[in-house]
């Protein structure tokens, strides 16, 4: 009941905004554009495949894309970690772009970008809880130990049964 209620709510941010980045595309692009210059300056253009776009109306487009399509199949129980995983795959950069406090010009403006920084820490943090989340079922890893230590304890009690014959 819990993650039925959960998801929905921490999705229902990332749908929004990727909605409102299709609304405001242009807009968008030219705040981070500075981002996007100087991670291409760090990375080399040359050095980006040329099918990876590096243009910011494309990559905040691909990132509404994301958010609206992962956000929605979380909201739904759809593939919820994995979800949540390109969820926070999107955060992370869409923060650091849209957010950085440490380059606001006056004190109001430097108190709101800490507000949405912070925000966006928090909701990092749910997307790790949701990437996780097994829904009470045991994880792979868990799985894989149980079943080796299984397959041993049963190739033990074979070995001895072959031996005592």
């Amino acid at each position: 009941m819990l993650r039925q209620l959960a998801r929905p709510l921490l999705a229902s941010s990332f749908i929004y905004g990727g909605i409102n980045a299709l609304r405001q595309t242009e807009g968008l692009a030219q705040m981070v554009k500075p981002f996007v210059d100087k991670a291409m300056d760090k990375v080399g253009r040359d050095r980006v495949p040329e099918n990876v776009p590096t243009d910011p109306v494309t990559l905040v487009r691909a990132d509404a894309l994301v958010k609206i399509v992962a956000g929605s199949a979380l909201a739904f129980g759809k593939a919820p970690r994995l979800s949540a995983l390109a969820l926070l795959g999107t955060l992370v950069p869409t923060t650091v772009a849209g957010h950085p406090f440490w380059e606001a010009k006056d004190a109001e403006e430097r108190n709101d970008r800490i507000i949405h920084f912070v925000k966006n820490a928090g909701l990092a943090g749910g997307l790790m809880l949701a990437v996780a989340d097994t829904e009470g079922r045991p994880s792979l890893a868990w799985r894989a130990r149980h079943a080796a230590k299984n397959a041993k304890k049963a190739s033990k009690k074979a070995s001895k049964k072959i031996s005592s014959n």
